[in-house]
């Protein structure tokens, strides 16, 4: 195994792209360390400690906790996935966006600068209503406000220091793409969740000093963890292959077709979405509670909307089934395969073309989408049910599944994939010993 790292610096093209990802991490984290000006760090941070379980913390996870720390890089990426899921969407019913779509490089192209002005506005729109909402947020517990001289000028200041943070976030997102090794924003991401984990470890080291919880205890935990991965691995990779077969094609003196492939039909075809735009739902009761005046209706919405409450996991299960079959239909639609298929003279075996082939993939694509679905409820929920009976951190548990594993190892399958690609390409032996790693759809 070491031998097949060392291979990887033998590349010189790989040694640079690696080299030169693992600088922008570097830039990336630097710049995370650098407050926004008029912010009492110390007493945000109390603020989110406070509100882990509401959308505010999703937030502060996607941003690599940049927004519980009041950086530059505060906003982190999500307004630039939202823009990019926001086009997405917007491809299925809007003609001109399916058009650019089906035009290939030059389509991208486009749409990738339409999604760069939208994430400039969105950004902008984001600094706004943060600035806002911290100017607004009442004393803390120690007695310190988050914003000592909140105004227009902290507003103008904030909304101009965020924006342009995002953007170099995105710019250094795609220069990982185009110079470096995987998918820039994945990537950054990734750097982004893994930097909880020494954190969660030291919270875990605590409580076991305490006499908490015993070795054995701490031992079964790790061997649900790891199974847990594994089993997040084994999602993330499983498929079903639908083979598809060419008919030979006479053009002049060259013969075209006449070979056997596949079209991989994943088990989770959806990804992380899912689980994002649940969460985000169920998080909206409990971040609205926050801002609610003692009461009834406070009380009801923080204890019934709780992680730890059997209506919400229900719920949230079953809005990440729902969310995976609309996010799969919108990611895969079996007429457009059926259609490219029966123009380019492919043919399933014993199927007849066009609509009985696109009837036949949403039927197969419908039958592995609904225990995949399933099992991504059941990975969402793991963290809330090992909270519950075992006395665990929340930043621990959530390494047990969840939006965050489901991330990392989505995207450490990825990276790994193209390392492998550019092994194999230059006749050395693969990180694995199959030399088949494959990577997840991206974000």
């Amino acid at each position: 195994m070491l031998q097949k790292f060392q291979n990887i610096f033998k590349i010189p093209e790989l040694k640079r792209r690696i080299i030169f990802t693992l600088l922008v991490f570097a830039v990336y984290r630097l710049g995370g360390h650098v407050p926004v000006p008029g912010i009492n760090a110390f007493a945000l941070g109390e603020f989110l400690r406070q509100s882990q379980n509401t959308l505010f913390g999703l937030y502060d996870m996607f941003a690599g906790g940049n927004f519980g720390r009041a950086t530059v890089f505060a906003l982190g990426i999500m307004p630039y996935i939202s823009a990019s899921i926001i086009l997405q969407l917007m491809g299925t019913v809007v003609p001109s966006l399916q058009k650019l779509q089906q035009e290939g490089e030059e389509g991208r192209k486009k749409i990738n600068q339409w999604t760069r002005y939208l994430t400039v506005g969105i950004s902008a729109a984001q600094a706004t209503g943060t600035s806002i909402f911290l100017s607004q947020i009442p004393v803390t517990a120690s007695g310190m406000p988050v914003v000592p001289n909140p105004g227009l000028g902290f507003m103008l200041m904030t909304v101009i220091t965020l924006t342009t943070g995002t953007i170099f976030i995105m710019w250094l997102g795609e220069q990982i793409t185009e110079r470096g090794i995987g998918n820039g924003i994945s990537l950054l991401i990734f750097i982004g969740i893994i930097d909880r984990i020494p954190y969660a470890f030291l919270d875990e080291y605590q409580l076991m000093m305490q006499g908490l919880r015993s070795i054995f205890m701490e031992a079964l935990l790790l061997a649900l963890m790891f199974g847990t991965i594994i089993g997040v691995v084994a999602l993330t990779q499983g498929m079903r292959k639908i083979n598809v077969q060419y008919a030979k094609r006479v053009v002049g003196r060259k013969v075209y077709g006449g070979q056997s492939t596949h079209i991989p039909l994943r088990v989770n075809t959806a990804g992380v979405m899912p689980i994002i735009f649940a969460q985000t739902i169920m998080f909206v009761p409990q971040t609205v509670a926050t801002f609610l005046p003692e009461g009834i209706i406070r009380d009801w919405l923080m204890t019934g909307f709780s992680h730890q409450s059997a209506p919400y996991l229900l719920i949230y299960m079953v809005l990440i089934v729902f969310f995976t079959f609309f996010y799969t239909a919108v990611a895969f639609n079996p007429v457009d395969v059926a259609n490219n298929l029966k123009k380019h003279g492919g043919l399933i075996p014993s199927v007849k073309p066009g609509k009985r082939t696109a009837e036949y993939l949403d039927n197969i694509l419908t039958k592995i989408t609904l225990p995949g679905s399933i099992a991504l409820g059941i990975i969402a929920i793991v963290p809330s049910i090992v909270t519950m009976n075992v006395n665990v951190s929340y930043n621990f548990a959530s390494f047990f599944g969840g939006t965050g594993l489901l991330i990392v190892v989505g995207v450490a399958l990825d990276t790994l994939q193209q390392i492998e690609a550019h092994l194999l390409m230059r006749h050395y032996e693969g990180l694995m010993k199959s030399g088949r790693i494959r990577g997840r759809r991206r974000m």
